[in-house]
């Protein structure tokens, strides 16, 4: 009588056991969710550089974190431009390799690319019809130049998802444009323009999630 008293008290708790025990269903997954192809890897926010005072935008990251596409809207007041500005970039960056400082941050000592960009908003001071179509000889609107830069990046994990590793990077980036190269090699003494004068500097955060 005891021994079937036991056996059923047995059988009363395993099914109860068994019902709080996670299933492959439900149990939580440490790998991270696949990232959506259409979905941008980052966030950026630049000042200077050809593209805008103030500029952000979003990007992709390929080629095993080596290849960057960023799309940024940029703008610039009008008391420092003479009219209201605004200025689409895309560019594109190349690293060929980082340098792991410890366990948290990574040097990307250089970085290098192109970028286009297209500025709305720009007007001529000059009078009606002073200049016959064809005198600039450029774009007034679209530049298109060489960038050159180096990155700090600091790693941390989210709070939200711990297996996720997010990164917030702080980079300057060295460039100029297709206008300002093309006067410095026109100009045969090399006297009217320094290589100062033909680069521009662009200051920049971006935040990978």
């Amino acid at each position: 009588m005891r021994l079937l008293l036991t056996l059923a008290c047995i059988g009363a708790v395993v099914p109860a056991l068994g019902q709080n025990l996670p299933t492959a269903a439900t149990a939580p997954s440490a790998v991270p969710a696949a990232h959506p192809w259409y979905r941008p890897t980052h966030l950026v926010l630049q000042t200077a550089g050809g593209m805008g005072m103030v500029a952000g935008g979003v990007g992709y990251t390929l080629l095993h974190d080596r290849l960057e596409a960023d799309v940024l809207v940029g703008y610039v007041p009008e008391k420092h431009a003479g009219s209201t500005l605004g200025v689409g970039t895309f560019k594109v960056l190349y690293t060929p390799y980082s340098v792991r400082l410890n366990d948290k941050l990574q040097l990307r000592p250089l970085t290098f690319g192109v970028y286009v960009t297209h500025t709305r908003g720009v007007i001529n001071d000059g009078e009606p019809n002073q200049y016959y179509d064809g005198y600039y000889w450029f774009s007034r609107n679209t530049r298109l130049g060489p960038l050159l830069g180096s990155r700090l990046t600091y790693g941390y994990k989210s709070v939200a998802h711990p297996e996720r590793q997010k990164r917030v990077s702080a980079y300057y980036e060295l460039g100029s444009n297709d206008l300002y190269l093309v006067t410095y090699f026109s100009n045969a003494n090399r006297k009217a323009l320094s290589p100062i004068d033909i680069l521009t500097l662009g200051l920049g955060v971006k935040l990978d999630f």
